[in-house]
């Protein structure tokens, strides 16, 4: 068990997990040698799925048991749910933006096949993240010191990820740990599975840039469904950065947080 090793035992194959873990994050990038398409989607929901299963072969080596928060009887509902959750997330975001003015579409229409391609690409992205800072790092911090110093020092190391994306500053670093960071980590002990918010962050990223036109994390996504002016004051459009550097998208992401929070403790 996590909890009765040393810390020295534990700390070593906690950096190992997480060195392996965003090992496995790189190589699913190689996808990109391969032209968009439906040879690119399989590719890349391929590789999200090794992924997952590298993950479960690690926990079972090293932790003496089968991984519990993978378990595919829950795949297709969890994966599902988070979907919702973060698409819904997005578009309460987006809708709060257009009645103060700050987005307004000014077209519709994007490549079926280039959607369809961002939408398998987001899957590694959503897989490879998770498994890092939920699948290892939350949970190890989790069993061995408890839920808050595992969602705090999770969502904390989660937004400084972000902070050398292009338009990164120390703000959008705490926005992401704020609404994401704490987020992922509360759905991931809500639920028990990685699904749930993988299922989240894949629709967090493929919404705001392939639907609603906004910037991921600083960087472009490619076509969007929706063309759109965003213009306004950076507290509220998020800048540069993206939206998720607005305080619209930190509000809802403290809300949705503080309901999985809630929901864990009633529990």
């Amino acid at each position: 068990m996590i909890k009765d090793m040393s810390f020295w035992k534990w700390l070593g194959l906690l950096l190992a997990g997480f060195l392996l873990a965003t090992l496995m994050y790189g190589f699913g990038g190689l996808v990109d040698l391969v032209p968009h398409g439906w040879a690119y989607c399989v590719a890349s929901l391929a590789s999200a799925a090794m992924m997952v299963f590298l993950y479960a072969l690690f926990v079972k080596a090293f932790e003496s048991h089968p991984a519990k928060d993978v378990p595919l009887g829950k795949l297709a509902a969890h994966t599902g749910l988070g979907l919702g959750i973060g698409l819904g997330y997005f578009c309460v975001v987006t809708g709060i933006m257009a009645l103060a003015g700050a987005y307004k579409v000014t077209g519709v229409g994007a490549s079926a096949v280039e959607l369809v391609s961002m939408f398998c690409y987001f899957a590694i992205v959503a897989a490879g993240e998770e498994i890092m800072f939920r699948g290892v790092l939350f949970r190890w911090l989790d069993e061995k010191w408890g839920f808050w110093v595992a969602i705090s020092v999770s969502a904390l190391l989660f937004g400084l990820l972000h902070i050398t994306n292009p338009g990164g500053t120390l703000w959008s670093s705490i926005a992401i740990a704020i609404e994401a960071g704490l987020l992922l980590g509360a759905a991931y002990k809500w639920s028990g599975t990685l699904w749930v918010p993988v299922g989240i962050h894949w629709a967090w990223n493929f919404s705001q840039g392939n639907l609603f036109g906004f910037k991921v994390s600083g960087q472009e996504a490619g076509e969007s469904l929706l063309q759109a002016q965003i213009e306004g004051a950076d507290w509220l459009t998020g800048g540069a950065f993206g939206a998720e550097a607005s305080v619209v998208a930190v509000g809802a992401g403290l809300l949705a947080s503080a309901w999985f929070i809630y929901r864990i403790y009633r529990r």
